[in-house]
Parts: C-alpha cells; structure tokens; sequence
C-alpha cells in the first residue's frame, strides 16, 4: 500500500505540473496563431490527448508488450521533448515582449501587427529547435577521442585504450539494429579494453534479451566489462547480470581484475562496483573498501562506477580514473543544471580536487525518454592511456 500511495503521489504531482505546461502552451499557441473558435477546440483536444497519454506513458511502458509499447512511446517521448522547447522558446519570447512593449509604437494596429510577427518567429524557433533536436538524437552515434594522462601508468602501457560505452538505454525506442551499429563502431576501434558503465536497458531481460544479444559480439583484446546503473536496478538486476554473462560480458560486482597488457610484466587494475541504486536489493550496492581495498599501489587503477557522485570514495582509495556516465550531459539543456544539484560533474574528464583521482563523465551513447538531444551529442568515446 505504501508504494501505491507514493505512486498516485507522483502520478497527482506529475500531472499538475504537465497540465500546466500543456494549458501554457495551448494560451501560447491559440495567441501567436490567432486561432478562434474550432481552431481553438481542435488544439485543445490534441493537447488534452497528449496530456493523458504523457501520464498514462509510465504505468503502460512497464504493462503492454513492446510491439504496442514502441510506437506509444515513440509519440509520447517525443512529444514531451517538444513541449519543453515549446515551454522554453514561448517563456524566452514573454520575457522579449514584455521588454520591448514600452518601447513599441502607440498605434494599435503596429503594435498587433508587430506581435503578430513575434508570434509567429516565436513558432519558428520552436520548429527548428524540434528538428535540430531529433536530428542530434537520432543521427549515427560519434566517436570521441579522449585523451588521459596518468602519473602512476608505465610507460610500457603508454597508448592503452579503453573504449567505454553508456547509458544505451535499450528498451521501447532504442532496439538491437541500433545496438548491431554501435558494436560494429567500436569493434572497428580495435580498443584493449571496453568498460559498459550502467543504463545498458530499460525493461526485463524476457522482453529484451534478443536486442541485446549484439553485446555478444563485442571484441576487445583484454576484456568487455560492466557495470550496473540505477535503469538496471528498474529492470530486475539479477537477471540482466546472468544473462550478460553468457554474452561474454565480465560484470564487475565490487570486484576488481587485474590485466597485464603486452610483454612488460606491467599490469594494471580495472574495478567495479554496484550502482547506487542497488541499495534497494539484499547483497546489491556499492562496496568501495571491497572493490579497492588491499591492492598493489603501484599498479594504476582504474574504477567504473556509472554515477559520477562515486568519486569522493574513488578519491579516498586513490582510484587513478573513473569512468561515469548517468549523466547524459544533461541530454537536453536546461537539465544539465539540475542535474548538478546531484552529481558533481556532467561531462567531460576532471582532476577532482584534493587528490590525483581523475574522472571522466560520458554525455552517453543512446538517450532516455525523448529521441532528442540539445546542446548535448551522444559519444562513444575511445580513451587512449598516457605515461607521464
């Protein structure tokens, strides 16, 4: 009962804040349209229909099979990436008209006529920023390269790379001919190693396994390994980290390994641990002093985590690197700020401070919700090792 009071919690909360978002929206568009009477109606049925649909999205998402589930979500997600840039673009033009009304011409008739104008640039914008968002969301995922210097890595390993993948969100929209894709780009990568840092897929492993099966043909000289993120948590854990180990995909569960590249004798170490959210689950969660405890100090490690709030303790065990995701790079802005109000870092590699711990935060190579990015780009990103 608890979890169903929470549920119709959030359900109540969260269709208040988009009801209001879809009546702001509706006032926008019937007064930068001009529309009257049935263009008035006609608008407002199409955004009460989408409204239910965007609330009905989440308990439906998790009930109907895929194949009734894809092409809702395909509407609905884009939908509510839409209505953010709608939200955004028509409150930016508020803020502009009410600027700019003391300074208008007294005549009436200018000053509508003017409006006129502003409304429908106003819509213009909000098209454009739509398409460009699908376009960034939807194009062929890009490589990037990156670039790492470590102070405690042997200059026999000077040039190891690491090819991380992150936050591919498999499920309603994201499916496994997009995953072939991305397989094949990192294969042609040739990388020693390849770190999957969490948010691998959104639902059960009987409604997903087949999309996923790619993973299997993953090639990297040393090993493919992973990490579990708050989406596997969502998706019945358990059943996932069985299952990728039949595709030859090592799930590190606080654990750590030890590679031993080349001919040098060098190795170096690669950890794991539990994402965050496995708290919920007994004998799941993050174990740092497991993971990193008792090793050799001379060798680098070199931890996945996939939420980059695990660096304070990365930091206090002299983790060399970490490798994060979760963040998406904010996916699509404004989020990236609120997405600092819990993660210390968004995107990009980082010296944390106090320490020789470095972090790199991927922006993700798939997407979660809207197929829409903005101010953002998905990544693969190839990792390349430096000795000082």
């Amino acid at each position: 009962m608890p979890r169903l009071s929470q549920l119709a919690t959030f359900l109540g909360i969260l269709t208040l804040v988009l009801g209001s978002a879809h009546y702001y929206v509706y006032s926008r568009l019937v007064q930068h349209l001009g529309l009257v009477d049935g263009g008035r109606i006609m608008v407002a049925v199409v955004l009460a229909g989408l409204l239910l649909l965007s609330v009905a999205m989440m308990p439906l998402n998790r009930t109907l099979p895929r194949e009734f589930a894809s092409p809702l979500a395909w509407v609905v997600y884009t939908w509510m990436g839409s209505l953010l840039i709608l939200v955004l673009v028509f409150a930016a033009s508020d803020v502009l008209h009410l600027a700019i009304n003391p300074l208008l011409h007294p005549d009436p008739q200018r000053r509508e006529l003017l409006a006129r104008w502003l409304g429908l640039g106003t819509l213009g914008v909000a098209g454009g920023l739509v398409g460009l968002s699908l376009w960034e969301g939807l194009r062929k995922v890009g490589v990037r390269p990156q670039a790492v210097t470590l102070k405690t890595l042997p200059s026999a390993l000077s040039g190891l790379r690491i090819v991380q993948l992150t936050d591919l969100h498999i499920g309603s929209t994201i499916d496994g001919d997009w995953l072939r894709g991305v397989v094949a780009q990192t294969n042609a990568l040739n990388p020693d190693i390849i770190a999957i840092t969490g948010d691998l897929v959104d639902g059960s492993v009987d409604e997903l396994h087949m999309h996923v099966a790619p993973l299997r043909d993953l090639r990297a000289r040393h090993g493919v390994f992973f990490v579990t993120g708050n989406h596997e948590y969502f998706s019945g854990a358990p059943a996932w980290i069985s299952y990728l180990g039949t595709l030859g995909v090592r799930v590190l569960r606080n654990e750590r390994v030890t590679i031993y590249p080349g001919d040098s004798g060098h190795g170096i170490d690669i950890a794991g641990v539990d994402d965050f959210a496995g708290r919920r689950l007994p004998g799941h969660g993050p174990d740092f002093a497991k993971a990193l405890g008792q090793r050799d100090s001379d060798r680098p490690l070199i931890l996945l985590a996939h939420q980059p709030l695990a660096i304070t303790e990365a930091a206090a065990h002299g983790v060399d690197l970490q490798l994060s995701g979760h963040t998406h790079g904010g996916q699509m802005w404004p989020w990236r700020y609120l997405v600092l109000l819990q993660q210390p870092y968004v995107a990009g590699l980082y010296q944390h401070p106090g320490s020789n711990t470095q972090i790199y935060v991927s922006t993700g190579t798939g997407y979660w919700g809207p197929p829409m990015r903005l101010g953002t780009t998905a990544e693969i990103t190839d990792i390349t090792l430096h000795a000082v």
